[in-house]
């Protein structure tokens, strides 16, 4: 089964901002798994001066908050895992040199030891665990990942996009504009596969308000047997997983018919991935050896009598940093085959912006209210957008089965809009809630099935250039900006 979750973000437990118990309340409306993380140590931390004072300080202050709470934080994110939502328990390391990492484990008796390479702390904990490097395209000895150091047994996965970038190659979408600088082509996951190390990809949104998978900052897919902690943690260990930067889109990519996490013994190699997506597809591209081997851009799927169509409903905007509260209803005599809720809670680019408070920033209530075939109901509530590039909009996206004579009704905050599928095909429409800088509603076009489904093909023989492995991943991108990276699969003869 499919899983969608964030494993690594952060909240008031360390510095940041909002309670771990409203981190894991919000994390459970619209996750399957998570951990919210503690910031626990920075071994190579520079030396502290007059200039410097006051970042030592401030972390210095947030690990010994971990320290001094760390069995009350462990327990209360161990009593969160159930059959509807799983915890890992986790915390992170800073490293110069190393580059950052947060250590995760599936084991409830964790504990919080200090080490100075995360080589070490794995190690030595006693329970099963993993280190992986994140916002790792950050400049080489500046908190970026180290490839000369780098380790796949302990670092099965790598955190490829976040709220700080994308890091997987020098042109990708998501530039780094983080305080903390730059992308580094040196540092990005492409140089790691051409160096010949094995690993899978993961997305997390490094959110540091206390909201666990606020959209648009990164998301991990996790392929499991079910919906447990183990299950989740195998798949990780065996590389099912991929990373995606909001959509949940669905990805399946096989060589041979072998999927991710396997690896394919043949010279004569059959590559196909399917995708489905959640808005208009824009291109997919499959990867040999970090070189396009096989290209399908939207423009080349031609349209045909659809039996699906995706239909997004956004609300937010206005001028107003106060919560606006929505509640929509989605109705349809189709029938609704999947739905799904994007929440984004109040961005804060960098801790130390914080005052020292603990206020809920986002202290924030979402809500499914009812799930069928026939009705889609939320509620959530959002802020004014902080810029025109930096959206604070939340949104539903329904699937319905039917054909263009099928009524769709919307209903927000009590405002309600009928078309069928064929005027819904024709564009978006939208309304505001007063006559100026207001909060708005906005329904998206219809997407046909054929916009938002992609296959691509391709057939290839062996070249083996690592150590006689070639390395093939998928990027699918859609109209709307969102993307997904999807894990490599290894292929050798």
């Amino acid at each position: 089964m499919l899983l969608w979750g964030d494993l690594h973000n952060h909240c008031g437990m360390t510095y940041g901002f909002g309670s771990l118990e409203n981190a894991l309340k919000i994390a459970r409306s619209h996750l399957d798994f998570c951990c919210v993380t503690g910031h626990a140590m920075w071994p190579d931390i520079y030396e502290r001066t007059p200039e410097t004072e006051f970042i030592v300080d401030f972390h210095r202050e947030g690990f010994k908050k971990l320290h001094d709470h760390w069995q009350e934080y462990k327990a209360e994110i161990a009593g969160q895992n159930d059959a509807d939502f799983v915890t890992f328990q986790s915390y992170e390391m800073h490293s110069s040199l190393y580059g950052d990492h947060h250590i995760i484990s599936p084991d409830d008796s964790f504990p919080l030891i200090y080490r100075k390479t995360p080589g070490k702390l794995v190690a030595d904990c006693g329970v099963r665990a993993i280190a992986v490097p994140h916002h790792i395209g950050y400049t080489p000895g500046y908190r970026g990942i180290n490839w000369d150091l780098y380790d796949s047994k302990i670092s099965p996965c790598v955190e490829v996009v976040s709220k700080h970038g994308c890091a997987m190659n020098e042109y990708a979408p998501y530039p780094y504009y983080h305080d903390m600088g730059p992308r580094d082509s040196r540092n990005t996951v492409y140089e790691g596969l051409k160096r010949g190390n094995h690993f899978c990809f993961l997305g997390s949104t490094d959110h540091h308000a206390g909201f666990p998978g606020s959209y648009g900052d990164g998301l991990t897919a996790v392929l499991a047997e079910e919906k447990s902690r183990e299950a989740i943690w195998q798949a990780l260990l065996a590389g099912r997983a991929y990373a995606v930067t909001g959509d949940r889109i669905e990805c399946d990519f096989t060589i041979n018919g072998q999927g991710l996490g396997e690896t394919v013994h043949s010279e004569k190699r059959k590559l196909r991935c399917s995708v489905k997506g959640e808005y208009w597809a824009d291109k997919m591209v499959i990867y040999k050896n970090c070189r396009p081997l096989a290209v399908l851009c939207g423009e080349q799927i031609k349209p045909r009598a659809a039996h699906a169509y995706k239909l997004r409903v956004e609300m937010g905007w206005g001028n107003s940093e106060d919560l606006t509260r929505w509640n929509g209803r989605i109705t349809t005599d189709g029938t609704m085959t999947g739905a799904n809720i994007y929440l984004r809670g109040r961005s804060l680019l960098s801790p130390t912006n914080h005052d020292g408070s603990t206020v809920e920033v986002n202290d924030i209530d979402n809500r499914v209210l009812e799930k069928n075939e026939k009705t889609f109901a939320w509620q959530c509530e959002t802020v004014r957008n902080k810029s025109t590039l930096h959206p604070q909009t939340d949104a539903a996206v329904v699937e319905i089965e039917g054909g263009p004579d099928t009524t769709v009704k919307i209903t927000v905050n009590g405002t309600e809009h009928t078309a069928t599928i064929a005027q819904l095909l024709e564009g978006g429409v939208s309304w505001h809630v007063k006559p100026w800088h207001s909060q708005a509603v906005k329904i998206h076009a219809a997407v046909p099935d054929y916009a938002y489904e992609m296959v691509l093909e391709a057939e290839d023989e062996a070249e083996g250039e690592n150590e006689g492995t070639d390395v093939y991943h998928v990027e699918f991108s859609q109209k709307n900006g969102q993307w997904a990276f999807v894990s490599p699969i290894y292929a050798t003869v």
